[in-house]
C-alpha cells in the first residue's frame, strides 16, 4: 500500500530542488520539489520523500482532519 501525506512548504531551496514541508503538529520534513511547480505556501502531496502533487489548501486541510480522525481512534483503542 502506498500512502502521500499533505503537508505545507515553509521554506524552500531551488537550488537544491528541496523544501521544507510542514505536516502540522510540529512535524516538518525536507521533500525533494522536483516534480512539481511549487512556491512558499503551497500545499503538496509527498510520497516516498517526493513532492508529487499540487493541492489546494482545502483539499490537504481535509486530508490531514481525516488523517488526526484516524490516530485519534487509534489512541483511543
Amino acid at each position: 500500500m502506498c500512502l502521500a501525506i499533505p503537508g505545507k512548504i515553509i521554506e524552500l531551496d531551488r537550488e537544491k530542488q528541496t523544501a521544507t514541508v510542514d505536516y502540522g503538529s510540529g512535524t516538518k520534513r525536507k521533500a525533494n520539489v522536483s516534480l512539481v511547480s511549487v512556491k512558499i505556501g503551497d500545499y503538496v502531496l509527498v510520497h516516498a520523500g517526493f513532492a508529487i502533487q499540487v493541492l489546494d489548501e482545502h483539499e490537504a486541510q481535509e486530508t490531514l482532519g481525516l488523517f488526526r480522525d484516524l490516530l485519534s481512534l487509534e489512541e483511543g483503542g
